[in-house]
């Protein structure tokens, strides 16, 4: 379900293939895959766009646009019919796992599609909804959804740690970063972000961009991460492990000392680096 750009949303706004003028796009797909090259060839993702999001793009050809996303920079290709001109600007993100997005408000008509966790929704009203007591967002580019699974882009979430645990069992993949499919940095950017702070994308570049290196032994705590070579994960206490990981093919929590051992033993190497976010643990 990553790569979901075929199944572009029946919006309003024609999608960038109809509108090969360069400059900012915001995606319409439910996800949109990031490829190093058009087409991807065998390697699969670099990473993925959730609909709302913003990608600048600088080139278009053959159906690809070139260009980078707006929340972290990350550069690639993204299919064309899966971007559209910017239209309005988002109000929201989508709070729960998943969510439907339907035409009409009424929640026994077919849905549209299912929205990810994180997702970016221009809102621009709320409305009653046929076969429920709960209300409806009305969305600017057309469609709806249950208001209760959403949460304004202006109250970041106030603990990441917790946005993260949100995603325990979804299912790993490599590229990964929605509630469909995820990697390891995608869940720690996708948490990272919802709780208002700037995040990259890789976790090579998050073991050196991010909080302060701890000594070893030095005792874990709520919001530390840990990391290996090409690997990151999250305590979610003095203990516990949060990660996504092909292991367990999901996002999982697991003893650290466990996760240390059968990393290393599968060769995955000793870990690389212990970092604290902040002072306050995991709420920063």
């Amino acid at each position: 379900m990553s790569d979901a750009a075929g199944t572009r949303l029946e919006l309003s706004g024609a999608p960038a293939a109809q509108h090969p003028a360069l400059g900012p796009m915001r995606v319409i797909a439910p996800t949109a895959p990031v490829m190093r090259e058009p087409g991807g060839g065998r390697r699969g993702l670099d990473t993925e766009l959730l609909l709302g999001e913003r990608f600048d793009v600088i080139e278009h050809s053959g159906g690809w646009c070139r260009g980078h996303a707006a929340l972290d920079g990350y550069a690639g290709h993204v299919p064309a019919e899966a971007l559209a001109p910017l239209g309005p600007e988002p109000t929201h993100r989508v709070a729960h796992l998943m969510t439907h997005l339907y035409a009409e408000p009424d929640i026994k008509t077919r849905p549209q599609a299912v929205l990810s966790y994180g997702a970016r929704l221009a809102v621009v009203g709320t409305c009653g909804a046929a076969g429920t007591r709960a209300p409806m967002a009305r969305l600017a580019r057309g469609g709806h959804v249950m208001a209760e699974h959403l949460e304004s882009l202006a109250r970041p979430a106030p603990d990441w740690v917790a946005e993260a645990e949100r995603l325990v069992g979804v299912p790993y993949l490599w590229g990964g970063r929605s509630s469909f499919g995820i990697d390891c940095s995608g869940l720690v950017q996708v948490a990272r972000q919802a709780a208002g702070h700037a995040c990259p994308r890789d976790s090579g570049v998050q073991a050196t961009a991010l909080g302060a290196t701890l000594p070893p032994g030095a005792a874990p705590r709520r919001g530390d991460l840990f990391f290996w070579r090409g690997h990151v994960g999250v305590m979610l206490d003095g203990t516990r492990l949060l990660h996504a990981n092909a292991h367990h093919m999901a996002v999982a929590i697991e003893p650290l000392a466990e996760a240390v051992g059968r990393i290393e033993t599968a060769g995955g190497g000793p870990v690389t680096r212990h970092a604290r976010l902040d002072a306050g643990g995991g709420g920063g």
